[in-house]
């Protein structure tokens, strides 16, 4: 015999085609367990989205019933009369220009008083309400205007965080895609 040495081969790089069947099999057992990991994460991303979308539409209905409802209740106000001043404080003068904070010479000059119409009001309002520190109706529409505003730049801020969201699951997607055989 010669004396060069036979070469011996590892065992563990010696596969037979069964081992190599297992070992495919196992990498794609691992693959399919990514996918379904990460089509996971997809759906709940999508569910949170839907629930977000959901929730947004909720508030902005919301919003646009409170403005129906203050519409319909300006729409309703009937103008004052003395009769019906008269009848609602039992005649008592004094007691209804101390209800509605007025000062007033008599019943038609209350009437009147009350019936402006309520850009004059409010101006008065206003200036009376800077020296006395007062809520007036102009400044509570500023603050239904304020908050109406607030509601708005929220639902714009979970869009943005939708958006976001969604370009994620896009990018999961076209990874999950980009695997794919």
């Amino acid at each position: 015999m010669s004396d060069e040495p036979i070469p011996t081969i590892p065992t563990a790089q010696k596969q037979t085609l069964g081992d190599r069947i297992r070992g495919i099999a196992n990498q794609l057992r691992q693959e399919n367990d990514v996918q379904i990991k990460a089509t996971s994460r997809i759906l709940g991303a999508a569910a949170q989205i839907a629930q977000n979308h959901d929730r947004l539409i909720d508030e902005v209905v919301e919003m646009v019933e409170e403005d129906l409802d203050q519409q319909a209740s300006i729409a309703a106000f009937e103008p004052y009369t003395v009769e019906r001043l008269k009848q609602q404080f039992q005649k008592d003068f004094k007691a209804a220009k101390a209800h509605f904070g007025v000062t007033a010479n008599g019943w038609g000059a209350l009437v009147s008083k009350l019936n402006e119409p309520t850009e004059k009001s409010s101006t008065k309002e206003t200036a009376k309400s800077s020296k006395r520190g007062s809520t007036t109706s102009s400044a509570k529409s500023s603050k239904t205007q304020d908050s109406t505003t607030q509601r708005l730049e929220a639902i714009e801020r979970d869009i943005q965080t939708m958006q976001g969201d969604i370009n994620q699951i896009l990018n999961l997607l076209n990874q999950i895609v980009g695997k794919l055989p």
